[in-house]
């Protein structure tokens, strides 16, 4: 379950309402908690430290902008332009946003994760 003080602080990066409760809080909850589940995955640790807890919240502010939670329409992204008979190609954008996510937050991450021997 989001804390209460995270999801009004992801709701004022994303430059929501913070006054009241609405549909959209669902969606930024989802957002936390993904956020919190991919970190802990990664890191292989139970417990998400004091010094990952802004890191908490700015990966979920990109996971809510990336995902575009509440749209029935799947992300897109240009894929190609060719300049000369103008033509522009989309392709999906979920191939490429997992590896792109944890490139941005590697360095942060690094710091907390544990080695695992299987």
């Amino acid at each position: 379950m989001a804390d209460i003080a995270d999801v009004k602080k992801l709701k004022v990066l994303l430059g929501m309402d913070t006054g009241s409760s609405s549909e959209k809080d669902v969606f930024v909850e989802f957002a936390l908690e993904t956020a919190r589940e991919n970190i802990l995955n990664y890191c292989h640790i139970e417990k998400i430290p004091e010094g990952l807890a802004t890191t908490v919240i700015q990966m979920a502010a990109d996971i809510y902008r990336e995902r575009q939670y509440g749209s029935e329409d799947m992300p897109v992204q240009v894929s190609s332009v060719k300049v000369g008979d103008t033509s522009t190609s989309f392709g999906n954008a979920s191939a490429e946003y997992a590896q792109n996510l944890f490139k941005k937050y590697r360095a942060v991450l690094n710091r907390y994760r544990r080695v695992v021997f299987r």
